[in-house]
């Protein structure tokens, strides 16, 4: 990434706001920082061409959030300007891994922020700065960590145990359907609290040491990604976010104090728990046969021809998995969930 490309377009993108048309997230960020990343900088210009003509100009403060006053404008909306101006200037009086590592426990609790999209922009960002460290790249961070703050939304609370299985994909599979599936993330997630079987589904998982906590987290991004191709035909765009959310805690990790990585496991593995929860239908599919995939760059090339930012963002989240596993079916089944998360 030294050719400038991503912090060209986050130059560009520092006077947008984190949403538009209400909540949807604003994806060019995260989507622009995948494309560099995987051999694809010469089209992210004219991707964010596209893109710019959806976006809101970065929203005003009401009023600035002092220091040791940060927990009554947590999780409220209409102070998202105020928390971006915050944490310009967090980032101004200290390192970023500073501010990371004094931040990342008061946001992980509400890490269903903006749909899990607050934690995922953190990710992006922070693997960027763990490439290079440059002032565009720290103002981007600050706007993730705005974001996650402004739309701050705990889970139900999980339980306290292990997971009912030990194999991240069959405690996928085991995890209880929402009754309502008719409406927006919102609600579903909020029906969470009233499933009996939902805090011993989402417990955390034990393991002290720091390898376990890493191999435990990949191999739930390594679930949900695997899985997505059986279950994501009902909702494919929104269940993407139970393999790219826990994938920007892992990328995350290494920015991170280790005491910080057991807390984001269990965050990680409640947040993949949770949208599963919300976005998997009731029976799966088998996907259509396939010649195996062994080359990354194949599904990136299609993802990227889509132009769709979930597609995008999960083709890099495979792609990270396939380099840790090499496994050849993790992109096989990859190209068909791309393929159906453009359709959507």
């Amino acid at each position: 990434m030294a050719d400038g490309i991503l912090d060209e377009a986050f130059a560009r993108l520092q006077r947008t706001g984190p949403e538009r048309d209400g909540w949807l997230s604003n994806h060019a960020p995260m989507a622009a920082e995948a494309l560099v990343r995987h051999g694809h900088g010469d089209l992210v210009h004219r991707w964010l061409d596209a893109y710019l003509d959806l976006l809101e100009p970065r929203p005003r403060g009401i009023a600035p959030i002092a220091a040791d006053e940060w927990r009554d404008p947590l999780g409220d909306p209409t102070r998202t300007g105020d928390w971006l101006d915050y944490f310009d200037r967090e980032l101004t009086l200290g390192p970023w891994r500073e501010v990371l590592a004094r931040w990342w426990p008061r946001l992980l609790p509400g890490i269903a922020a903006g749909a899990t999209h607050g934690v995922i922009r953190v990710g992006h960002a922070v693997r960027a700065l763990l490439d290079a460290q440059t002032g565009t790249r720290v103002a981007e961070l600050g706007h993730g960590l705005a974001y996650w703050a402004a739309r701050w939304q705990p889970l139900a609370p999980p339980g306290v145990g292990p997971y009912p299985l030990t194999d991240p994909r069959s405690a996928l599979d085991a995890v209880p359907r929402v009754p309502d599936q008719r409406f927006g993330i919102r609600a579903r997630l909020a029906q969470l609290a009233d499933l009996p079987e939902w805090p011993a589904a989402a417990g955390a998982v034990p393991g002290r040491a720091e390898d376990q906590v890493l191999a435990r987290l990949a191999a739930v991004v390594e679930a949900a990604v695997t899985r997505h191709a059986h279950h994501g035909y009902a909702k494919p765009v929104m269940l993407v976010h139970a393999a790219t959310a826990p994938h920007a805690v892992l990328r995350t990790l290494p920015a991170l104090p280790p005491a910080l990585w057991r807390p984001s496991l269990a965050a990680a593995w409640a947040a993949a728990a949770a949208v599963t929860a919300a976005y998997s239908p009731a029976v799966a599919r088998r996907p259509p046969d396939a010649t195996p995939a062994t080359q990354a760059a194949e599904l990136m090339s299609l993802a990227a021809g889509t132009g769709d930012a979930h597609a995008i963002k999960f083709a890099d989240t495979a792609i990270d998995t396939h380099a840790r596993t090499g496994n050849p079916a993790t992109i096989s089944l990859a190209i068909h969930s791309v393929r159906q998360i453009a359709a959507d």
